[in-house]
């Protein structure tokens, strides 16, 4: 750890003077001790929880579909105990980003076996899965869906197109099998809308640009799905090629990028008057709202067309946010406040679905902010002030009336 995160991490945590002066003088001892026991219980529950996940991943290697499933739900569950002791968005979303793709990397493997063993022929071309959503953005929570596309090098012809078609019918069963729940708007392979050569994406992507599809609000929101297209399994090169021809096509057609812009700044969000939080008034959510749509999807939608105008190369929207600090979109400050925002939303969305995940509840969306502390709403208002402010920053950058 440098000394610079040192300090940071150092500044947000309680001094112990402050608590100890108000301690009679036989109780201060005891209660240091009470704090060192629980630290060191504490680091030896994380020491545990390192080993175990080691292990777990040590056997995806050699296991079958449904030993994959049993993995990952180890893993799933080593990650909200892990959390709930931590509170820590950041590890849990590189750890679950992680095991998914060694976990989808094997899955892979698998369904090759699979069809050589049934006579399939492989096309001797490279060929790679990537990931977009959450995925594509390295930000994987405990609920997870399959959001993947994949792309294989041109010359196969109709045989390659057959085989992957094949390949991805599999595969997507397969990782159903393995925990990843089907997408419920379709994002998979087995969808030829997110397969194909890498020639067949590109003339498809150059149509969506120049508006020769008619469904102009499906084609915007697959150009904001592929903005986060990341490489998962598979050739690497084929994979960042076309993860780079998408955002370069999106810089050079300054009207969709435009039109991304126009979509990001006009979502709602859960600010009423006087800038209180907004709730539903009636129905099944009564005193809640929905906080990833009136919250953390206007943040993360914001600044992903920030990054994109600006050349950023990063997916992760905590690192666009660094970076567009770094080239000099944003102010230092704002960049601090729009991370902690993306940090008390992502958190309370991960609570939600640890909710869920244990039967408490049935939904992982809905959040009613005056069952929390009164310093945790405000965090929250605090946020959505900020995502407002983000959206007229974008509003007035592009132009947008």
């Amino acid at each position: 750890m440098n000394t610079a995160a040192s300090i940071d991490i150092a500044q947000e945590l309680p001094d112990l003077r402050q608590i100890t002066r108000y301690c009679e003088p036989d109780e201060i001892g005891i209660f240091l001790k009470s704090v060192a026991a629980t630290l060191s219980q504490d680091r030896k529950q994380m020491t545990y929880w390192i080993e175990e996940n080691r292990r777990l991943l040590s056997q995806v290697e050699s296991a079958d579909v449904h030993e994959l499933k049993q993995i990952h739900d180890k893993l799933n569950y080593i990650e909200i105990e892990r959390f709930l002791l931590t509170y820590s968005v950041s590890a849990l979303h590189s750890n679950c980003t992680h095991y998914r793709d060694v976990i989808a990397t094997r899955t892979m493997q698998l369904v090759a076996e699979e069809l050589t063993a049934a006579g399939r022929t492989q096309p001797d071309i490279p060929y790679a899965l990537l990931s977009m959503g959450s995925d594509g953005r390295e930000e994987q929570t405990l609920i997870t869906d399959q959001d993947y596309l994949i792309v294989y090098d041109d010359g196969g012809g109709e045989a390659a197109d057959s085989y992957f078609h094949d390949f991805s019918v599999l595969l997507v069963d397969r990782l159903e099998e393995a925990g990843f729940n089907k997408c419920t708007g379709n994002i998979m392979p087995t969808n030829p809308t997110w397969r194909g050569s890498y020639l067949q994406w590109r003339k498809r992507l150059l149509s969506i640009m120049r508006y020769e599809f008619e469904d102009y609000a499906k084609n915007m929101m697959d150009l904001i799905v592929l903005s986060d297209a990341r490489h998962v399994a598979g050739n690497r090169e084929l994979a960042e090629k076309l993860a780079n021809t998408i955002r370069t096509m999106e810089q050079d057609y300054f009207q969709v990028l435009w039109g991304m812009a126009k979509a990001a700044t006009e979502m709602k969000l859960a600010l009423g008057f006087l800038k209180r939080i907004w709730t539903e008034s009636s129905g099944e959510h009564k005193g809640e709202f929905n906080l990833k749509l009136l919250a953390w999807a206007p943040l993360v939608m914001n600044v992903r067309i920030l990054s994109i105008n600006q050349g950023i190369p990063a997916t992760n929207t905590v690192q666009r946010i660094s970076l567009l600090e770094k080239e000099g979109s944003f102010s230092a400050t704002v960049s601090r406040e729009l991370r902690a925002a993306y940090q008390i939303l992502t958190k309370h969305r991960i609570l939600l679905q640890i909710k869920v995940i244990k039967g408490i509840q049935n939904d992982a969306h809905h959040l009613n902010p005056y069952q929390l502390p009164t310093e945790e709403r405000e965090k929250i208002r605090t946020a959505l002030i900020k995502i407002e402010e983000l959206q007229k920053i974008i509003h007035s950058n592009f132009s947008i009336v």
